[in-house]
């Protein structure tokens, strides 16, 4: 197959996913860790009367349904997708900005005991929530005790207990030295990210949803399910009052319909245009095309620790693999920007291990598979997804079925796909992704080890090692383990990798700063307070 033939095959099969889908941590002896904020983001809690007043809209069209889960940090799953609402809504009191991994946030500093165990953060004076509330320590643990997103089990594992010796300052003592302590809490969840407890009281988690109230640059105005979200400035936001005025996301889940919205200037960036339509955006004056690689993509075998099952045999997952021309893939859809790195984990994150390149061999897989006992293939079931990349689904499925592998296409919206794979409700095979911040450990937490959000089964000795590193404070020894854990996901060929996928989207005219890449690694726009209008 041509990389012309999988564009446009790629574009019709996305677009009748959708018509189907339509159808049927006493006294610390401290040790500074980061005593100020970077000039970046030094801003006095008063320097926002000064600044200019915001003023016009920009409008986003999204590829996926939003869905109110995603307006509260107590349930961010391990993926990308609930900053793109947080970043405006909320703050936190360390979170990834442009040029610093964990930035101070609402805390303008924290402290380490030199035993270890102790952290303490102090917060920035004089923030208040959107309804005018005062963000104090107490919200802090608040928000820490109520989080039941990913890693939650992992972090409240850990944690001995949660002091607040006054309204400005908050104390995480450990059961142990942890040195991913700041990774988990402040970078792979959600769980640093503060909510006002007072109001989540009066109003329940339900309501909380309906009518999120936070510290970050925007406040909720409406949102209409499957049709936009509307935010407006908040201008007494701590670090700089927005520029923009009013942000609207208007969800629209077909890629042409996306670009077209994006020519008429209906929507101001669009995100998610691949193979055809994306080569069509860079031929059109006026726009411009911005590529972020991001994103992790895989197929996770659900049933290979079932003996009756096809994918208990190590060789047929492997088949899986050496039938994908990943290289064809990446020309077709995202125009060779993305990277073929053979792992579920991100080539930038901490304690990452290169894998060997996978390799394109469709007749080592046909041989496989008859040495596993299907020399005509098998009927493999369903292949579950997330209807956004549907397109990239039907391409490897027709991949799987060339060497006789017969699968049917299982597109979801994004947060039903995504609470399927967290319940544990598929079988066969399952295209995951996560672009979520954080290190090997995070991935590997949520992804590989027993009691994973999104782990099916896992191995004892991966499970052992695992915890092995997570008390190891010496940073080449827990390196040496992690790396060891990865090597053994490959060789057992637990996934089979697609790539780490480059994320195109289109930005308009009326766009000055667009917010995306700004931040390393992060798939969407933010901050959300740094973003213009052209001119402005």
């Amino acid at each position: 197959m041509t990389t012309t033939d999988l564009r446009s095959a790629a574009t019709r099969a996305l677009h009748r996913s959708r018509l189907e889908l339509a159808a049927g941590r006493g006294s610390l002896t401290r040790r500074r860790i980061l005593a100020l904020p970077a000039l970046s983001l030094a801003t006095s809690s008063a320097g926002h009367a000064s600044a200019a007043e915001a003023k016009g809209q920009l409008t986003w069209g999204l590829h996926i349904s939003l869905a109110p889960t995603w307006f509260d940090p107590a349930e961010t799953p391990s993926i990308i997708t609930p900053y793109l609402v947080m970043y405006a809504v909320h703050d936190a009191l360390v979170k990834s900005m442009p040029g610093q991994l964990l930035a101070p946030s609402l805390a303008e500093s924290w402290t380490l005991s030199d035993d270890g165990l102790t952290y303490e953060f102090v917060l920035r004076k004089g923030i208040k929530f959107h309804n005018g509330d005062a963000v104090t320590a107490e919200d802090v643990k608040f928000s820490f005790e109520r989080y039941r997103g990913t890693a939650s089990k992992t972090l409240k594992d850990r944690i001995a207990g949660v002091e607040t010796p006054d309204s400005q300052r908050v104390r995480f003592t450990l059961k142990r030295p942890w040195s991913d302590f700041l990774t988990f809490y402040a970078s792979a969840s959600g769980a640093a990210w503060i909510v006002p407890k007072r109001y989540v009281e009066r109003v329940g988690d339900e309501g909380y949803k309906k009518a999120p109230i936070g510290a970050g640059p925007y406040r909720f105005v409406s949102f209409s399910p499957g049709v936009e979200l509307a935010l407006e400035a908040f201008d007494q936001y701590w670090r700089k009052t927005p520029s923009v005025k009013y942000l609207a996301f208007k969800v629209i889940p077909d890629e042409a319909t996306r670009l077209a919205a994006l020519q008429r200037g209906e929507v101001d960036i669009a995100y998610s245009l691949r193979g055809e339509l994306a080569e069509q955006l860079q031929r059109t004056k006026g726009l411009t095309l911005k590529s972020q690689v991001t994103g992790n993509y895989w197929l996770y075998f659900a049933d290979q620790w079932d003996a009756k099952s096809p994918w208990h045999d190590q060789r047929v997952r492997l088949a899986v693999s050496l039938a994908i021309d990943r290289n064809t893939l990446n020309q077709a859809l995202t125009l060779g920007l993305s990277r073929i790195t053979g792992s579920i984990i991100s080539e930038s994150f901490e304690y990452y291990r290169q894998p060997p390149s996978p390799v394109y061999d469709p007749t080592k897989a046909k041989q496989l598979l008859a040495e596993a006992g299907y020399p005509t293939g098998f009927d493999a079931g369903d292949y579950f997804c997330d209807i956004s990349y549907a397109n990239l689904a039907e391409a490897v499925l027709n991949y799987l079925q060339a060497v006789g592998i017969r699968i049917k296409l299982r597109p979801l919206e994004r947060a039903a796909f995504f609470k399927g794979y967290a319940e544990k409700s598929y079988k066969n095979l399952i295209q995951g992704q996560s672009a979520a911040f954080g290190n090997a450990a995070t991935r590997l937490e949520a992804f590989v080890v027993k009691g994973g959000a999104f782990v099916y089964g896992s191995y004892a000795d991966i499970d052992e090692l695992f915890e092995r590193q997570a008390a190891e404070l010496d940073v080449s020894k827990r390196a040496e383990m992690l790396h060891k854990i990865q090597q053994l996901v490959d060789d057992r060929v637990i996934y089979a990798p697609i790539w780490q996928q480059a994320f195109l989207s289109g930005v308009g005219p009326r766009v000055g700063q667009s917010g995306l890449g700004l931040i390393a690694g992060y798939t969407f726009s933010a901050p959300y307070e740094d973003i213009t209008l052209m001119g402005k």
